[in-house]
């Protein structure tokens, strides 16, 4: 039917925990509107597989063992800022709500979520919307931004956090500031990684434990 539009929301999970993937595509499969084109415990090469797969939903888990949520929504997005992205998570409110900032994602929810709430939180997603308020979102960034004032970061990398706090992609960046964008996604990368470490408290979870644990609910 020409101007028809699929209502299906196309899911890739990345979790690392094999029980709480195997949870989350029971659950995702038991909704009509919803298909689970795809699952993975590690980064590496996810992004790719992503956008092969014709995703419009990546549900990320935040921390893995071999990297986070974060770079592969930027990375997905940086080729295709269609894809929506919902960071999974046992951080606080506080961190989880940044980290989707910085990953230009769509949305997060913490594990121990109903699981009607995560299937609301995939629609959602898929339909197009976000779950982030501007106000949360507005506080958010000044709050980020006032925990790291110079000289934590040089004049460059407070142009490269503006930027991704508006919402650009990797490739928008580097389209702006006329950079390769290769080495642009590097230097995205290695800062979030710096400001996520600066605005951490020092109770922070990732502090106590390696990447890939996460605190029971």
């Amino acid at each position: 039917m020409p101007g028809y539009v699929s209502s299906l929301a196309r899911v890739y999970l990345l979790d690392d925990h094999d029980i709480v993937r195997r949870g989350l595509r029971d659950l995702l499969a038991a909704a009509r509107d919803i298909q689970v084109v795809g699952d993975s415990s590690s980064t590496r090469d996810a992004a790719q597989a992503i956008l092969e797969l014709e995703t419009t939903v990546m549900v990320l888990d935040l921390q893995l063992q071999d990297g986070t949520g974060i770079e592969v929504c930027r990375e997905v997005r940086a080729v295709d800022p269609s894809v929506r992205g919902l960071l999974l998570t046992s951080y606080g409110e506080d961190e989880a709500l940044t980290a989707a900032l910085l990953a230009g994602a769509s949305g997060y929810i913490v594990k121990s979520s109903r699981g009607a709430d995560i299937i609301g939180a995939v629609r959602r997603l898929g339909e197009g919307r976000t779950m982030i308020e501007p106000a949360l979102a507005e506080a958010a960034i000044r709050r980020l931004t006032s925990q790291v004032r110079a000289p934590a970061l040089t004049d460059r990398e407070r142009v490269l956090l503006d930027l991704v706090l508006q919402g650009r992609t990797n490739g928008e960046i580097a389209d702006h500031l006329d950079a390769e964008p290769g080495r642009v996604g590097a230097e995205i990368a290695g800062l979030i990684g710096r400001v996520r470490s600066t605005s951490a408290g020092p109770d922070h979870e990732r502090g106590t434990e390696p990447p890939g644990r996460h605190r029971r609910a």
